[in-house]
């Protein structure tokens, strides 16, 4: 039943589910106030977008979003930081499959296990290798970049070839001119500014 009500989001043109994915992230997601962030800055803004990747809907449109530009890259994998990635990497993983163009997934953690395989990039089979395969970097939300770029740098570190970062809000606070710096472009599905 949920792969049946999937195809027609799925087969609709890019401006409706754009619209429907800006109205979930509005909904469940954007807040005003006064708010610490995670990069210790203050701000007027903020976007919790695991509100929106917990939503069935919201999980469905911004994975067929990041599905999209992934793809637009011809990537390999696609990978992301604990935690703000993951659920959007568990979406697109599943998304990709359902469609017939999967796209593997990983996950950086920000400090290798002490127990088990010890590792700090999780979901590669034993097989698996990042050495000399694209990699698009995403992430939930980017303020000045800094999650990105460890991600970024550990994909690098196992061999990868990441010259995108691509995440569901760019903040448009630093994290663009950061990557940049670093040879990797950052695309985005909106700036924060579109929701002012």
């Amino acid at each position: 039943m949920a792969v049946a009500q999937l195809k027609p989001a799925a087969a609709r043109d890019g401006s409706d589910w754009r619209d429907d994915l800006f109205a979930v992230i509005k909904a469940r997601s954007f807040r005003r106030g006064r708010f610490t962030l995670a990069s210790g800055r203050e701000s007027e803004l903020y976007f919790n977008m695991k509100p929106t990747m917990m939503d069935p809907r919201g999980a469905c449109l911004a994975a067929r979003a990041m599905l999209d530009q992934i793809h637009e890259e011809k990537a390999d994998f696609a990978g992301g930081l604990a935690l703000g990635a993951v659920p959007t990497l568990g979406a697109v993983a599943a998304l990709g499959w359902l469609e017939g163009r999967p796209i593997p997934t990983f996950f950086v953690r920000q400090k290798a296990k002490d127990h088990g395989t010890r590792e700090t990039i999780e979901g590669l089979g034993p097989d698996d290798s990042l050495v000399g395969k694209r990699v698009v970097v995403v992430d939930d939300v980017a303020t000045t970049g800094g999650s990105i770029l460890l991600a970024i740098e550990a994909a690098r570190a196992a061999g990868a070839i990441v010259e995108v970062g691509l995440v569901i809000v760019d903040r448009e606070e630093g994290a663009e001119a950061l990557l940049r710096e670093r040879d990797v472009r950052l695309r985005s599905i909106f700036r924060a500014g579109a929701f002012l």
